[in-house]
């Protein structure tokens, strides 16, 4: 049997205990058949869901099978990494969303998936990390990281939905996992709690209107909007803080774990609100280097700080 750092890795079972040493929560794998759910999800942009995301549109193709990333691709290797950690209550401290509070994870998974597809060299890889024309939840649903929830977030029975994915395609051939199974049942909690009513019953499935959602509105909307971002800076939480399956429980002690990932733990220390509402350009740039914040960019920040001030004050 192969040791760790002492040659490749060839089976499913030895890639597995590799991504775990890695510090992944949860790993699975899957064939790379073409993209089942990709009517829906072209429904879904056709309905206006992606808001002004028009690159969603542009990737529509691509995301059909996994072959346009990774010609002859036979299997994906997909990976959970947790990154929940408790938020500050401070009014006027920064409400940022809890993936953010570290490093990009773009950065955090991509070095770990690279290390792990470097085990088995003889084969041709492809690392994905949220940016890839992928759709990546059917394909971590159908390696049996998780299932849908109402909130579309992908949700592990016995984790919870706090953690991220990434991806491996490669041209070995892998025995695949099971898809998971789960389900919400009568639950609305997501629902419910949503301030701006941003999960929506349509085609026959709950799915998420970026229009009205917070993350959307806060993090990939250029501009001046008219949604209330309650409190929050960058992204939102909500949907998640709410969910039964994120809840601590004595009889499932593993939900709601705090990540020991050592780059998502060393949390920033953001200026104060009233600061970022004016911060300038050059500030922004130094402060927020290696930070998913960046992806809003420093007017962004700027118009989500005032945002959140407005309504204090008005409150």
């Amino acid at each position: 049997m192969c040791r760790w750092g002492a040659g490749s890795v060839t089976t499913a079972a030895e890639i597995k205990a590799a991504a775990l040493r890695l510090g992944f929560a949860n790993v699975g794998i899957c064939s790379a058949h073409p993209a089942a759910g990709i009517d829906f999800y072209e429904g879904w942009l056709n309905r206006g869901n992606a808001a002004t995301m028009d690159y969603l549109a542009r990737h529509l193709d691509a995301k059909r099978s996994p072959t346009s990333l990774l010609p002859g691709c036979n299997s994906i290797i997909a990976v959970a990494l947790n990154y929940y950690q408790p938020l500050g209550v401070e009014p006027s401290v920064p409400r940022v969303a809890r993936y953010a509070l570290g490093r990009d994870y773009h950065n955090v998974i991509r070095g770990k998936l690279k290390a792990l597809a470097g085990l088995f060299p003889a084969a041709t890889t492809r690392v994905c990390v949220d940016s890839a024309p992928l759709l990546e939840r059917e394909y971590a649903h159908r390696a049996g990281l998780g299932w849908f929830g109402k909130n579309t977030m992908l949700i592990d029975s016995r984790r919870g939905s706090w953690f991220l994915l990434g991806f491996v395609l490669t041209t070995l051939k892998l025995e695949s996992d099971a898809p998971a199974e789960g389900s919400c049942g009568t639950c609305r909690a997501c629902i419910d709690a949503c301030p701006t009513g941003a999960i929506v019953f349509e085609d026959g499935r709950w799915q998420v209107n970026s229009s009205r959602c917070i993350s959307y509105a806060t993090i990939e909307h250029k501009g001046d909007h008219d949604l209330n971002p309650h409190g929050w800076t960058f992204g939102c939480d909500i949907c998640q803080e709410v969910c039964p399956f994120n809840q601590e429980r004595v009889s499932q002690p593993q939900r709601a774990q705090i990540t020991t990932e050592p780059d998502f733990m060393a949390r920033r220390e953001w200026p104060e609100l009233e600061q970022l509402a004016q911060i300038e350009a050059g500030h922004w740039e130094n402060i927020s280097r290696g930070s998913p914040l960046r992806r809003a960019g420093v007017d962004g920040i700027r118009r989500n700080a005032q945002k959140v001030l407005g309504r204090t004050k008005d409150r």
